[in-house]
């Protein structure tokens, strides 16, 4: 009797540690599925595209409006045109009156939203789009609509790198208007120099006498005083001149009298 229970008892430790053992089991099972699962809704940020924004709207307002719906990240906006800016600027200094401070604040043209969940911006953007950004009725954006657009596969890399680019594009284009403007003001100075040269030659600072260097066709009547200054030549004018007349006298005479010309009558013999 006594070695039956000495088995007895020697059985139920090696029960109990079997039953122990299953449960580690099981968890490490567990933890192996909530690892593929967490790397599976890994959280990735997204980005809403705004292509509208009202005059004084600014970050501070579109993070107070969008961060209602999830978590909201970094926010950049596009600040307008130096050109547009300083002609708005103008024209506030303009209707104020002359005063010395005008009402007028930096406006901005485009924006990025980065969202903390891609699904969160894409939703957003679904829902928000086309309709009205202030739900108040005194707020100042109330007439003003989103205009929302969600960027597939566009991170925040990619933003900084098109910026920059814009940023080099507008550099170039710089230096090449600064290029040319030189280029111009170099060749206005050489074609003065040269003309203070050409006056500072002739003598008299105000009038250039004489410095063309080009042969001019003499004239019918400078022809007429060259042929007349030779030796006989006004005889020769003369005989000229009453020949003429004559010609013209007979072609009169022939069209009164009905006659034929005398160029007809010479050809005729």
């Amino acid at each position: 009797m006594e070695g039956e229970e000495l088995e007895r008892e020697d059985a139920e430790p090696e029960a109990v540690e079997g039953i122990d053992e299953k449960p580690e089991a099981v968890e490490e099972q567990e933890e192996s599925e909530e690892a593929v699962c967490g790397a599976k809704k890994r959280v990735v940020p997204g980005i809403v595209y705004l292509g509208h924004l009202p005059p004084r709207f600014r970050p501070l307002h579109v993070r107070n409006l969008l961060s209602a719906y999830g978590e909201v990240g970094r926010v950049f906006f596009q600040p307008e045109d130096g050109f547009v800016r300083r002609k708005k600027k103008a024209a506030a200094a303009s209707t104020a009156g002359g005063k010395k401070r005008s009402k007028y604040s930096k406006d901005y043209t485009e924006g990025w939203v980065e969202f903390r969940d891609k699904r969160v911006a894409k939703r957003v953007a679904a829902s928000l789009h086309n309709t009205p950004m202030g739900a108040r009725k005194r707020s100042p954006f109330r007439y003003d609509l989103w205009n929302l657009k969600y960027l597939h596969r566009f991170t925040w890399s990619h933003l900084s790198e098109h910026l920059a680019f814009e940023r080099q594009v507008r550099r170039q284009r710089l230096r090449a208007e600064v290029a040319q403007a030189k280029r111009e003001t170099d060749f206005y100075l050489r074609s003065v120099e040269r003309g203070q040269r050409f006056l500072a030659a002739e003598g008299d600072s105000a009038r250039p006498n004489g410095t063309w260097t080009f042969a001019q066709r003499p004239t019918e009547q400078e022809l007429r005083a060259r042929k007349a200054a030779r030796p006989g030549g006004r005889e020769r004018a003369r005989l000229a001149n009453a020949q003429d007349q004559a010609r013209s006298n007979r072609g009169l005479l022939a069209k009164i009298f009905g006659a034929p010309p005398p160029s007809e009558s010479m050809e005729e013999p």
